[in-house]
């Protein structure tokens, strides 16, 4: 079986790859495993010595791997470059910090010496999505490889590009063979890549089926896992805000990546009171927007990833508009190649509507109309996702309030839109899944918290 990349600007197959078979993926794992067991006795500063490098090898082929992500995927090539650039941060931060982050903890007990340690697992299982190619499987690989687990990656099928990419960074950046391995296979696999007895522990960004699927059959096993899934993020604009920056915010928050993102902003929570003035300025602002071939600087968002997503997220924008949401901007499929979607605004969404309820992974935003700050922090909790979330106010002390006690997501900003940071822990509750990746809670999820007794 062949994987193909398809370039989603234009319809056109760019590359295909060998799917690998069962035997020998079987044989990689266990390679990874006997990787490991020397892997783990590297000391720290010889691990960041081989991160660092990994750092300056995406600095040097940063315009190589833009350019490969936008062909495969569609971001935007600036956008492209933006997440070569932050991975090379993930990888020095780790560099800098992983030694600190897992050092031993003494704990006053009544032994001679008792203290917690924080050892490697083993080999990490990787089931990372196409929307940010090289971004989410370097913030599983820096903290996990620093804190001495091999990895395997499991792509998205249509990035498998970006995969080999990767796996050559890190060859190239002089870490011993099968520390980290890529693994040429469909979604089909990964089953039994779980059940291999030498994989200890799985990690997956995607959504919350596939989250289900694998932490259904990893508890069965009793592998450890982190899940990063779907998200509907919401922002409430408060009466007291400031609308045209926040404003600014929010479309660029619903447009990072066309669009593509479990953390964009997906729902705009606006009472009354503002909403004629948000929505005039988010319109307006949406509309100089510029759709066009992500090779191009000056294009704000590219196509979709495939055009079977574009088919969905249009469904989802025709039965919200059939039960009574209003269309102020877009929401027609442009004729030509590609699986290009404009941006798109809706507004008088209401419960009920796949605009209010579902994940819509595209440039499309949903305005819901509130009574005041009350109902909106009902709605904006009104969700089986937990993601990330906003609150736009001049009250920075009230906002900071409804961000720490009001609103349920693992991430919550005041004044401006949603990201991850590797200085910060990052991940969801409720369908968008649980634990935590990046800053010191993120390297420590992959380890073995050992505690040791000396009598």
């Amino acid at each position: 079986m062949k994987l193909e990349s398809v370039n989603p600007a234009t319809g056109e197959v760019i590359a295909t790859h060998e799917e690998m078979t069962a035997a020998e993926v079987g044989d990689i794992v266990t390679a990874c495993h006997e990787a490991y067991l020397g892997w783990r006795e590297t000391e720290f500063n010889k691990r960041a010595e081989h991160l660092t490098a990994a750092a300056g090898l995406l600095r040097q082929r940063r315009q190589e791997l833009a350019e490969l992500m936008t062909s495969e995927m569609g971001k935007p090539i600036a956008q492209s470059r933006a997440e070569v650039d932050k991975c090379a941060w993930v990888c020095d931060y780790y560099a800098e910090n992983a030694a600190s982050f897992l050092a031993a903890e003494q704990i006053a007990t009544d032994a001679r010496k008792s203290f917690v340690a924080f050892e490697p697992l083993g080999v990490v299982l990787a089931v990372m999505p196409w929307n940010f190619p090289l971004w989410q499987v370097f913030r599983f690989a820096a903290p996990a490889l620093m804190a001495g687990n091999t990895g395997v990656l499991k792509h998205a099928s249509n990035v498998q590009g970006c995969a080999l990419a990767i796996e050559a960074i890190f060859g190239d950046a002089g870490y011993p063979e099968n520390v980290f391995r890529t693994l040429v296979v469909g979604s089909g696999a990964v089953s039994a890549v779980l059940e291999h007895p030498e994989v200890r522990a799985v990690t997956l960004t995607g959504s919350t089926p596939a989250g289900q699927a694998v932490a259904q059959q990893a508890g069965a096993l009793l592998k450890k896992t982190v899940l990063e899934l779907g998200g509907s993020d919401a922002y409430v604009i408060l009466e007291d805000a400031d609308i045209e920056p926040a404003v600014q915010a929010c479309l660029a928050g619903r447009l990072l990546n066309s669009g593509q993102s479990c953390i964009a902003a997906k729902r705009f929570i606006v009472p009354h009171a503002v909403r004629q003035e948000f929505e005039t300025q988010y319109v307006g602002l949406m509309r100089t927007q510029r759709m066009g071939d992500p090779m191009d600087t000056s294009s704000d968002i590219g196509p979709l990833a495939r055009r079977d997503l574009r088919e969905e997220l249009h469904d989802q924008v025709v039965r919200s508009i059939e039960q009574g949401a209003l269309c102020l901007l877009g929401g027609e499929i442009p004729d030509g190649p590609g699986a290009f979607y404009p941006p798109t605004v809706l507004t008088e969404v209401r419960a009920g509507m796949p605009a209010y309820a579902e994940e819509l992974f595209g440039p499309v935003a949903a305005i819901i109309p509130v009574e005041d700050e009350g109902e909106a922090i009902r709605v904006a909790n009104d969700t089986v996702f937990g993601l990330g979330a906003a609150v736009f106010t001049r009250d920075l002390e009230r906002g900071e309030e409804i961000a720490t006690k009001h609103l349920d997501a693992g991430s919550c900003f005041v004044n401006t839109f949603v990201k991850s940071d590797p200085r910060l822990p990052f991940g969801g509750i409720k369908a968008s899944g649980y634990g935590r990746e990046l800053g010191q809670f993120g390297i420590r999820e992959f380890v073995n918290v050992k505690t040791v007794y000396v009598a």
